[in-house]
C-alpha cells in the first residue's frame, strides 16, 4: 500500500527560468559620469573665484621678498576681476631675477680666472726656483771651501736642481765603480748640504758612447752606470743623508749631456748627476727651465781633458 501510494504520487518539477538580461545598466555608468562632470564644474567655478585678501597677501609677500619694482597693472573696467587689486595701497613691486650674464661677461670672468691662476703658478715657480738656486749656491760654496771649485755643473730643469759631477777622473776611473779619493772628498763636501734639504734626491749614473771592454767585469754600460749610481747613494747615506730620500738609477749612454761630436763628450757624458727633486706642482715645474735660462747662458767652465779609449 505504501508502495502504491508512493508510486501514485507524482513529484512536481521546479520550473527554472532564464536570467532576465538588464538592458538599463548603462544608466549607472551615465549617472556616475554626470556626477563627475558636476563635481568638475563645481571645482572649476570655485577656482575661478579670486580671494582678494589672499591675493593681496601673496602680492605683498612677493614685494617684500624681491624688493625691486615690477608693477602689476590692473585690467580694464569691463573685466569683473579687474578690481582684485583695489585692496592694495599701491602697485605691487616684484623683483625679477637678473638675466644670466652675457657671453662677454663670461669670457671676461674666465680670462680673469686664467690670469689669476697663471700668476699663482708663476709665483710658485719663482719661489721654488729661489729655493733650488739657494741649494745650488750652498753646494757650490761647500765644494769651493773643500778645494774642489768648478768640479760640478749645475742646471735647474723641470725635475729640480741637477748637479753634474764628471766621473772621469773625479769620481771613478775608467770602467770602475769604486770611488776615487777625490770623489770621496767631493761627496763628503756636499753631503751636509744635501742632508739639510727637505727634498728627495735621486742619483743618476751615466756613461759615454764608448763600449765596455769585451770580457771585462761589466756586461755593458747599463750595469756600470747603475753600479756607479748606487755607489754614490751608499756613500751619501753613510754621510748622513736620510736613506728614505735617496734613490739611484743607471742610464748607460742614453742621456748624454753634450752630443758625441762635442770635443769634451767622452769626459762630460761619463758622469754622475745628483738631482734635488722639486716639491712644486707640475705646472710650476714646467716654468723652472725658463727661469734658469739666464744662468745657463753664462760661460761654462772648460771640460776636463779626455783620457782613455774606453768607458
Amino acid at each position: 500500500m505504501s508502495g502504491g501510494g508512493h508510486g501514485g504520487r507524482r513529484r512536481g518539477k521546479k520550473h527554472e527560468e532564464e536570467e532576465h538580461e538588464n538592458h538599463e545598466r548603462w544608466l549607472v555608468s551615465y549617472a556616475d559620469m554626470m556626477t563627475l562632470l558636476l563635481v568638475l564644474f563645481v571645482v572649476l567655478f570655485a577656482m575661478s573665484q579670486v580671494d582678494k585678501e589672499k591675493f593681496a597677501a601673496l602680492a605683498s609677500g612677493l614685494s617684500e621678498a624681491f624688493g625691486a619694482p615690477v608693477t602689476a597693472v590692473q585690467g580694464s573696467g569691463s573685466n569683473p576681476e579687474a578690481s582684485v587689486l583695489d585692496s592694495l595701497d599701491a602697485a605691487v613691486d616684484v623683483q625679477i631675477p637678473p638675466a644670466p650674464a652675457d657671453e662677454e661677461s663670461v669670457d671676461a670672468a674666465a680670462a680673469q680666472a686664467a690670469a689669476q691662476e697663471a700668476a699663482r703658478v708663476a709665483a710658485e715657480a719663482q719661489a721654488e726656483y729661489d729655493q733650488l738656486a739657494a741649494a745650488r749656491d750652498a753646494i757650490d760654496a761647500a765644494l769651493a771651501a773643500a778645494g774642489h771649485a768648478d768640479t760640478a755643473r749645475y742646471e735647474i730643469d723641470e725635475r729640480g736642481l741637477v748637479v753634474h759631477i764628471v766621473s772621469d777622473p773625479v769620481l771613478f776611473g775608467p770602467e770602475e765603480a769604486t770611488l776615487q779619493p777625490q770623489g770621496r772628498e767631493i761627496l763628503d763636501a756636499v753631503a751636509p748640504t744635501l742632508a739639510a734639504l727637505p727634498n728627495r734626491l735621486t742619483v743618476e749614473g751615466h756613461a759615454n758612447s764608448l763600449p765596455v771592454t769585451p770580457g771585462g767585469p761589466w756586461p755593458s754600460n747599463w750595469e756600470l752606470s747603475a753600479y756607479r749610481a748606487t755607489t754614490v747613494v751608499r756613500h751619501l747615506a753613510a754621510e748622513g743623508v736620510p736613506q728614505d730620500r735617496l734613490s739611484g738609477t743607471g742610464y748607460s749612454d742614453t742621456r748624454p749631456m753634450v752630443p758625441a761630436s762635442d770635443p769634451g763628450a767622452l769626459s762630460l757624458n761619463r758622469r754622475v748627476d745628483i738631482v734635488v727633486l722639486s716639491d712644486a706642482s707640475a705646472e710650476a715645474n714646467e716654468l723652472l727651465p725658463g727661469l734658469d735660462a739666464p744662468a745657463q747662458a753664462a760661460p761654462a767652465p772648460a771640460a776636463p781633458a779626455q783620457e782613455g779609449t774606453h768607458e
